[in-house]
C-alpha cells in the first residue's frame, strides 16, 4: 500500500520493496499487486524479494536448543571496513513475540514453498509461461508483462545470494541488519552468477544505517537512541516506538544488552556529510557495490530529511 501512495505522489524516481517477506504470500497475490501498481505506474516499480517467512524451522531449533548459534569471533576489519562477529539470535528464538507473529502472519498449515520455487513461480507469472507440468497455464491480469525490476535480498552467503546469482537478479546485500556476512553474500551471489536477460554481469547493492548532522557529535546525539530501539527488536519484546535522547540517556545497560546490539550499533555510519560520506565509500570498496542503499532512523523526522540532504550534497561534491 505504501508503495503504491508514494508512486501516486511521485513522478520520476523509482519506488518498490525490500524486500516482500515470501514465506507469507503467494506467487500469483504478489503478482497481481505489484502488477498493478506497475500498470498505473509503469516502468519505475521494483519488486524486492526476501526469504524471511521461510526460516521459522530455524527459529524453533534455536529455542529447543537443538542448533547452536554461529560461535562469535572478534571483529575484523577488512581495507577500513568493519566486519563485526556475527549476533546471537538464541534470545529472541524463544520469544512469545515471535510465536505470536509467525502464528499472524501464516495461515494454520500452512506451508512455505522453497524461495528458489517461488522466484520462479513469480518470473513465470510476470513472463506469461506459467504451466504447470500437466501443461494447464496460468495468467494474472494485472501482472503479466509487468515492467517490474526483479531484485533478491540477502543477509547471508546462503540460499538468497544463490538463487539470485543463478537466476541472474540483482542482489541486494544487508550491511545494515547482518553486517557480519555482507562480504560472504556478495562473494557468494558473484561466485553463482549466471547472465541473463534481465542483467548481463553480476548487479550489487550494498546497504547502509546512516546518520548525519552538521558535525560528528551532533549526528552521535541524534543516533544516540538507536541502540535502544535495536535493542527492543532483538530482546523478544518486539520493535518500540522509536526512543527520545531522553530515552537513551536514562536507561541502564547491562553487558548482555550491549553485546545483543554491538554489530548494529558500531556498523552504523553517524557524523559529519564528509565522515559518513568516507564510510560509505569504504564499503562501496570493500564490497564493490554497484548502488549503495541509505537508511535513515531517528527520532525526529526533521532530522531525518536533513541527514539525507547533508548526504546527497556532501556525496555529489567533485573529490
Amino acid at each position: 500500500m505504501l508503495i503504491a501512495l508514494v508512486a501516486a505522489a511521485t513522478e520520476r524516481i523509482r519506488v518498490g520493496s525490500g524486500a516482500v517477506q515470501t514465506g507469507h504470500v503467494t506467487a500469483p497475490v504478489l503478482v497481481e499487486q505489484f502488477g498493478t501498481i506497475d500498470a498505473l505506474h509503469p516502468g519505475r516499480v521494483d519488486l524486492g524479494l526476501g526469504r524471511s517467512g521461510h526460516r521459522k524451522s530455524q527459529f524453533a531449533e534455536l529455542a529447543a536448543g537443538v542448533s547452536k548459534p554461529e560461535a562469535r569471533t572478534e571483529a575484523r576489519t577488512v581495507d577500513g571496513l568493519l566486519i563485526p562477529p556475527p549476533a546471537d539470535f538464541s534470545r529472541i528464538a524463544g520469544s512469545p513475540t515471535l510465536r505470536l507473529y509467525t502464528a499472524l502472519l501464516q495461515q494454520q498449515g500452512a506451508e512455505a514453498p522453497e524461495f528458489a520455487e517461488l522466484v520462479d513461480e513469480i518470473t513465470a507469472l510476470i513472463e506469461g509461461t506459467f504451466k504447470l507440468s500437466d501443461g494447464t497455464e496460468a495468467h494474472i491480469v494485472p501482472g503479466e508483462d509487468a515492467e517490474l525490476q526483479l531484485w533478491i535480498l540477502g543477509s547471508s552467503g546462503g540460499e538468497s545470494a544463490r538463487v539470485a546469482g543463478e537466476r541472474g537478479l540483482p542482489f541486494a546485500a544487508n550491511y545494515h541488519v547482518a553486517p557480519s556476512a555482507v562480504l560472504e553474500a556478495v562473494e557468494a551471489y558473484r561466485e553463482a552468477f549466471k547472465p541473463s536477460a534481465a542483467l548481463p554481469a553480476p548487479h550489487v547493492m550494498v546497504s547502509a544505517d546512516v546518520v548525519v548532522a552538521p558535525d560528528d557529535e551532533t549526528a552521535r546525539r541524534i543516533a544516540s537512541p538507536y541502540a535502544l530501539w535495536v535493542l527492543s527488536v532483538r530482546d523478544g519484546r518486539g520493535a518500540i516506538p522509536f526512543p527520545t535522547e531522553e530515552d537513551a540517556a536514562a536507561h541502564v545497560w547491562t553487558d548482555e544488552d550491549r553485546a545483543l546490539v554491538a554489530d548494529r550499533v558500531d556498523t552504523q555510519f553517524v557524523g559529519s556529510p564528509q565522515t559518513v560520506a568516507d564510510r560509505l565509500r569504504t564499503l562501496q570498496r570493500v564490497t564493490g557495490a554497484d548502488e549503495l542503499l541509505v537508511t535513515t532512523i531517528v527520532h525526529d523526522h526533521t532530522d531525518r530529511l536533513r541527514s539525507f540532504e547533508l548526504l546527497a550534497e556532501e556525496w555529489n561534491t567533485p573529490q
